[in-house]
């Protein structure tokens, strides 16, 4: 699978010797995982993030750290420690895909006390994942435990809390006092951060149900007799006005293409095109699907799967 995708780079830092944090995931920005919901900075009960788009929702405390699947999730991503400091307490053993239970909202996971009244706090991770106990000391880096979907958690994510003196801090803005606000973040080093795009695509003989691709669903090779060619892409934080390309093409050229306005703002939704079989057998050779997430009449995301069709 190809992709490229429209980034925003934060390349604002605190001044030397103020606190700051390190990517608290063993994956890759953009790539392997991605950033689903930040903290509100509404404070009405609408919901936006630092940036003053949708990718939030009303009261949100944290930053939400996701895996693309659960199959990502099942393989194994781990939770690091963003900045020195003591183990506080911790929780395991709460099923992950279970439904949260009254005080366990958090799922499994874990407080860290960085001195200085600063404090973060680790959610949802996977059940029997976590490797420390309290009173131990960690660096940044230190491996925690793995991202799982235990609590209250509708997709595999760890969901970061950062708070001074019990006050709860946006680490991308954190002395905003509205979302657009310039200021400096909390991060050491940059982050790749996308303000939507496209999680994953594949090719199949039917249109799949959601809880299918969100699990992980992979896209083998074809039969000529194959029912029917249908092309489907997953989206993250995708918003009125957007608009979705979608292209099938095989060895004798388009298969489909379809261009759709997406009309509602969604934090996650997925589209599929397809075209049924109405000869005795597809073209044997490689079709490749292709998916372009536009807005404003600019390219935010691509992706692109091919697979065979056999004879």
């Amino acid at each position: 699978m190809i992709r490229t995708a429209a980034c925003f780079s934060l390349a604002l830092a605190l001044p030397a010797g103020a606190f700051e944090l390190f990517l608290p995931v063993d994956c890759t920005l953009g790539d392997t995982c991605y950033i689903q919901n930040y903290s509100d900075h509404d404070p009405g009960p609408a919901a936006s993030d630092f940036t003053c788009g949708p990718l939030s929702y009303d009261g949100h405390d944290g930053t939400d750290f996701a895996l693309p699947t659960r199959a990502a999730m099942e393989a194994g991503v781990a939770v690091l420690a963003a900045a020195p400091g003591k183990v506080l307490r911790l929780r395991d053993g709460v099923p992950d895909f279970a439904a949260a239970t009254p005080n366990q909202e958090c799922g499994n996971g874990l407080v860290i006390d960085h001195g200085e009244g600063w404090e973060t706090q680790y959610c949802h991770l996977k059940q029997g994942s976590l490797l420390i106990k309290p009173g131990d000391e960690v660096v940044a880096g230190t491996p925690l435990g793995q991202i799982g979907q235990s609590g209250q958690a509708d997709f595999p994510h760890l969901h970061l809390t950062v708070r001074q003196n019990g006050r709860k801090v946006d680490p991308f803005a954190p002395d905003a006092p509205a979302c657009g606000a310039p200021g400096e973040d909390l991060w050491a080093d940059d982050l790749l951060t996308e303000p939507g795009g496209l999680l994953d695509i594949g090719i199949t003989t039917a249109v799949p149900e959601f809880d299918a691709i969100k699990s992980g669903l992979a896209s083998p090779d074809l039969s000529r007799t194959a029912p029917a060619l249908v092309l489907w892409v997953r989206t993250f934080g995708q918003r009125s006005g957007d608009e979705l390309l979608l292209t099938l093409s095989g060895p004798e050229g388009a298969v489909i293409s379809e261009a759709i306005p997406l009309e509602k703002t969604q934090a996650m939704a997925f589209r599929a095109i397809g075209r049924k079989l109405k000869t005795e057998g597809w073209p044997p050779g490689i079709y490749t699907g292709t998916a372009s997430l536009l807005r404003f009449g600019q390219e935010l995301d691509r992706l692109q799967i091919s697979v065979t069709v056999t004879p």
